[in-house]
């Protein structure tokens, strides 16, 4: 949990950077992508304790207040996308949230949410997810699955949680030990098919638990790795003109200070590609 605080102190030496509270995604909103049951149950803490050992996360009022403010980083980031190009919040990417439970350190989906919230609007008439966290978005394939609007996208670790998939529009599994060259060998096709698909927005789960340094990734990206393939689906996503939310996903180096390097390095870029 030490990576937020540091992630926000360490951008915050940056110029160029504009940082706002995130506001609390309402009930309404959070139920555009989740079962109100689910949702009820989480806000008054009577969860089973099954379903909180699935989370990971003891409840408290605290959780409740900083998943709601997860959530309401996404949406608000969402909307200053399609404003201005470009929307970031230095938390969410929350992908392992199903429909009616959460799981994996995730309770809501904020992509999922936030995506409900544009095509409610009439914001947008399709969306695209690129998911490169080295756990599979299970969560997000699932609550969008037979979703002609939404092309959900995960590039991931073969042998790394969760050890049930789901199956998104495309899966790539990376094989253990796979490097930055592995990667590459794969985004550009994987790219393709989001261009194809002609999406309105592009929502860009940028986990870095791909870093050689993670406890949990199994993967052996470096630092300049994750650098260039942020370049690439950001530089992609400006060449098309597609606005993107870049939201932060997993990360767990040891020491924490790399995965915050890491985590500071998507936004360095997206500021240099979007500025």
């Amino acid at each position: 949990m030490r990576k937020y605080r540091m992630l926000r102190q360490r951008l915050s030496l940056e110029a160029g950077f504009e940082f706002e509270p995130a506001p609390l995604a309402t009930r309404e909103e959070v139920e555009m992508a989740h079962s109100p049951e689910y949702v009820s149950s989480f806000l008054a803490g009577t969860l089973s304790a099954e379903a909180i050992r699935r989370i990971g996360f003891p409840w408290s009022q605290g959780l409740v207040r900083r998943t709601l403010a997860s959530v309401g980083g996404t949406i608000a980031a969402a909307r200053r996308a399609m404003q201005t190009g470009w929307g970031g919040t230095l938390a969410g990417g929350t992908h392992h949230a199903f429909f009616d439970y959460g799981s994996g350190y995730c309770v809501f989906n904020d992509i999922a949410v936030a995506i409900r919230g544009l095509t409610t609007r009439g914001a947008i008439a399709r969306a695209a997810v690129v998911d490169l966290d080295v756990h599979q978005g299970d969560g997000t394939a699932a609550l969008f699955s037979g979703d002609d609007a939404v092309l959900t996208v995960s590039v991931h670790g073969r042998n790394n949680f969760p050890f049930r998939k789901q199956v998104s529009n495309v899966d790539v599994e990376l094989p253990d030990d796979a490097g930055d060259s592995d990667l590459f060998a794969v985004l550009d096709g994987v790219l393709a098919r989001v261009w194809e698909f002609q999406p309105d927005v592009v929502f860009y789960q940028s986990g870095v638990d791909g870093l050689e340094e993670d406890k949990l990734g199994r993967l052996s990206l470096t630092l300049d790795g994750l650098r260039r393939r942020d370049e690439w689906v950001l530089g992609d996503c400006r060449q098309h003109g597609v606005p993107v939310v870049v939201t932060l996903g997993g990360g767990y180096a040891d020491p924490i200070e790399r995965t915050v390097e890491a985590h500071a390095a998507t936004f360095l870029v997206s500021r240099q590609i979007w500025s």
